[in-house]
């Protein structure tokens, strides 16, 4: 990953199951992004057998449209449950130093990269020169996550695990350290699941309500300037919005999901949710320009032939 250049446009989403059309692409492409971010499921393989997960990554990165991108745009992100093993895989996952071994292969992850020996496939960039740089903080919510309970009721999925956590003490501790300090003007917190939106029963932080805390807690801590949050998993698009006491920002949560496919099921409710909730096969575009030191972020939902669905600009506080 070349940091030393500039991010003007970042592209970002999820969910692209091999068999459906692979039809996407070119409008990504078409936006010319600088970097685009994986948010996981990106092959649905749903196995932990290496050889067969790393067959599945080779098809999607021979795909020629696919090709085209790899080509021009820089490349990162992180894996989802259907990557790692299976529905709501954890840290009790067999093989996932396997599974993570064949993420980073297909992100060509340099084999001289930290990643490459830890536990967990987190990795920071801090891109730019000068005084506008952006550090993107890609975390792993599926290495180190504990186990929930399956409620009964199907609409009600899980019982939320209140003593249970998300990232483990090592990610913590590290991102902690990614937060503590940081010379950047705009921080991109990457996340496979959805941090803000907690009325939904399915994936999400407030199934782990401390851990959810324990963020917040860490983000009004460490003061970063300028953070929001990209996340995937939902099979529809929207963003969300929450101010947080002690942080002089709103904080933002941009979900993007359903590269091939989407749900079927109506409008939830999220009392945090800025404009409409996008059920469209869609991806998310971040369109950063610098007022001084303070950046403008333009976050659009879009779809095929590059509609545009939902816009929404956050003009971050001059400083």
């Amino acid at each position: 990953v070349n940091t030393a250049k500039d991010l003007q446009t970042i592209a970002f989403g999820s969910c692209n199951k091999l068999e459906l059309p692979q039809d996407m692409w070119p409008n990504i492409a078409g936006n010319n992004p600088d970097l685009w971010i994986w948010l996981g499921d990106i092959i649905y393989a749903d196995t932990t057998n290496t050889k067969a997960l790393a067959a599945h990554y080779k098809r999607l990165k021979t795909n020629p449209e696919y090709k085209k991108l790899r080509d021009k745009t820089q490349i990162i992100g992180v894996y989802d449950d259907h990557d790692f093993g299976k529905n709501d895989a954890g840290r009790g996952t067999p093989n996932k130093r396997g599974t993570k071994k064949c993420l980073l292969d297909f992100l060509d992850v340099p084999y001289s990269s930290p990643v490459r020996k830890q536990e967990g496939a987190y990795q920071s960039y801090l891109f730019g020169k000068g005084k506008n740089l952006i550090k993107v903080i890609v975390l792993d919510t599926r290495y180190f996550r504990d186990t929930l309970i399956a409620d009964p009721d199907p609409k009600q999925r899980y019982f939320p695990n209140p003593d249970g956590d998300i990232l483990g003490e090592e990610q913590w501790a590290w991102l902690e350290h990614e937060l503590t300090d940081s010379p950047a003007r705009l921080h991109i917190l990457c996340d496979s699941i959805q941090v803000l939106p907690n009325e939904k029963k399915k994936k999400k932080w407030g199934n782990f309500p401390n851990s959810r805390k324990r963020l917040f807690q860490l983000i009004v801590k460490t003061q970063p300037a300028n953070l929001m949050i990209l996340s995937g998993d939902r099979h529809m698009a929207e963003i969300s919005k929450l101010d947080i006491a002690g942080l002089p920002y709103p904080l933002y949560d941009f979900s993007s999901s359903g590269l091939t496919h989407i749900r079927n099921s109506q409008i939830e409710p999220n009392r945090m949710r800025v404009g409409d909730m996008i059920l469209k096969r869609n991806f998310g575009l971040l369109k950063i320009q610098w007022d001084g030191s303070s950046p403008v972020i333009t976050m659009e939902v879009r779809g095929l032939q590059n509609e545009l669905f939902l816009q929404e600009v956050v003009r971050y506080r001059r400083e």
